[in-house]
């Protein structure tokens, strides 16, 4: 039950070229650029919600179970079906463009986003 709570970002590596490889427009990367993204998650054992609110108050949700198949949605509105792991504390999912891992670290929710070579890293406080 690690994830569960509500995390604001507190910092992030890497956004700007990750977000250019990702193809987002150059005003929306200026816009969340220092955005302070939050990050709901809802966990009853492998079941999941994860809600995450975006600087131009876009929200997504994809709700999982791990180790199952489940449909889930980009913020861009791609929908795509992924299965969910968790090894270690550690979840990980392959996104159409990316591998993306969350974990929970001194208290800190960790996201790492890898797109070949880039990296996104951003570390989330607990609310």
């Amino acid at each position: 039950m690690a994830f569960a709570g509500k995390w604001e970002t507190e910092s992030q590596e890497g956004y700007d070229e990750f977000c250019k490889l990702l193809g987002i427009p150059a005003d929306i990367i200026e816009k969340g650029r220092d955005y302070k993204l939050v990050t709901e998650v809802t966990q009853s054992g492998n079941d999941f919600s994860w809600t995450q609110v975006y600087p131009s108050n876009a929200t997504v949700t994809n709700t999982f179970t791990v180790g199952q198949e489940a449909d889930m949605e980009t913020i861009g509105g791609k929908k795509f079906k992924a299965t969910v792991s968790m090894d270690g504390g550690k979840l990980s999912v392959t996104f159409p463009n990316y591998h993306h891992t969350t974990e929970v670290c001194g208290g800190k929710l960790i996201e790492t986003s890898t797109a070949g070579s880039v990296v996104l890293k951003r570390t989330s406080k607990k609310l």
